[in-house]
């Protein structure tokens, strides 16, 4: 994703925030090896000056920022206004922010099934744990995955662009492959073409936005 999120942001070296970065550092070291001056924000985010761990709600405020990262984070927080009532204040204004998000409620079973058939079962991830889960519980999918995206307490995608809205100007919402790093010998022009030929759906969800 490293291009497509290079591509949406201001020129080096504006100040840029890694909003959920976890512990490899997420967009942080290529964003310091193109010149930025960056900082990752995670619990979990790895040992170093250029990064704060801790959640992004708890950290120092930031202030002059001229673009936030927030790569399939806003869904896990516990307050998504919040975070990007914070975001939007640390932002100069025309500042940007950048969003990967996914949207759940596209995770129909055909989709579900099109993943499951390409997993590489020597591993153990996420949706082999949906696929046994799902199958043990004996359950319609589309009631078993609301049913665990309540649990977790995984926002909804468009409650998310929602609160985007309100507090920035869009300028980019689009909807792509999401899955493929997850999947055995499947690139995302595999995706993109299951997509684009009506087996699967999208269900990444790219928003750029400026501040107002």
């Amino acid at each position: 994703m490293w291009p497509t999120v290079q591509a949406r942001l201001p020129a080096p070296p504006a100040r840029v925030v890694d909003i959920g970065c976890g512990s490899l550092g997420g967009f942080v070291p290529m964003l310091i090896a193109s010149g930025y001056v960056a900082v990752g924000v995670d619990p979990k985010a790895p040992e170093g000056a250029e990064f704060r761990r801790v959640e992004f709600e708890q950290t120092e405020p930031f202030t002059g920022l001229e673009a936030v990262i927030a790569s399939t984070s806003l869904h896990h927080v516990g307050d998504p206004a919040g975070v990007l009532d914070r975001a939007a204040r640390a932002l100069v204004p025309g500042g940007r922010v950048v969003v990967i998000e996914w949207d759940r409620e596209a995770f129909d079973e055909p989709t579900a099934k099109w993943c499951f058939d390409r997993l590489e079962e020597s591993e153990e991830g996420w949706l082999h744990g949906l696929r046994d889960d799902w199958a043990a519980s004996g359950r319609p999918w589309g009631e078993y995955v609301e049913s665990w995206a309540n649990e977790e307490g995984i926002h909804r995608a468009e409650a998310l662009i929602g609160l985007l809205d309100e507090r920035f100007a869009r300028n980019q919402l689009e909807r792509g492959p999401y899955f493929f790093p997850d999947l055995v010998g499947t690139t995302a022009e595999d995706e993109h073409a299951a997509i684009e030929g009506g087996v699967i759906r999208a269900t990444r969800v790219d928003y750029v936005g400026t501040s107002r």
